[in-house]
């Protein structure tokens, strides 16, 4: 039997941040809706039931929201990229999406 990839999803982490242009934007934090997939394969893990074999998705959610909350970001595609790079910096992940909402634009 041949295991494919795993899919590990993120859900509805909400933090806060200061995002936008505008000047209340610019001095209010903002509250800002994450959602993340990341795709990698699992076949060593799913074989062995070692988390040294898995990704560890409690290390990447730790550094987007340091990088989050610690941020400041003119635009939402910027916030977008970001977190899209740092779900994808582990060797493992061959597939990331990320999605963000701002419930109170």
């Amino acid at each position: 039997m041949t295991i494919g990839n795993a899919i590990i999803n993120i859900s509805n982490l909400r933090l806060r941040t200061y995002i936008g242009f505008n000047p209340e934007e610019v001095e209010k934090l903002q509250d800002v809706v994450i959602n993340i997939e990341i795709h990698y394969p699992a076949e060593k893990a799913c074989l062995s039931d070692s988390i040294e074999d898995a990704l560890d998705y409690k290390v990447i959610t730790k550094r987007i929201i340091q990088h989050v909350e610690e941020g400041r970001f003119l635009l939402l595609e910027k916030l977008v990229s970001d977190v899209l790079e740092i779900s994808t910096q582990h060797e493992l992940v061959q597939y990331a999406k990320v999605t963000i909402d701002k419930p109170y634009a």
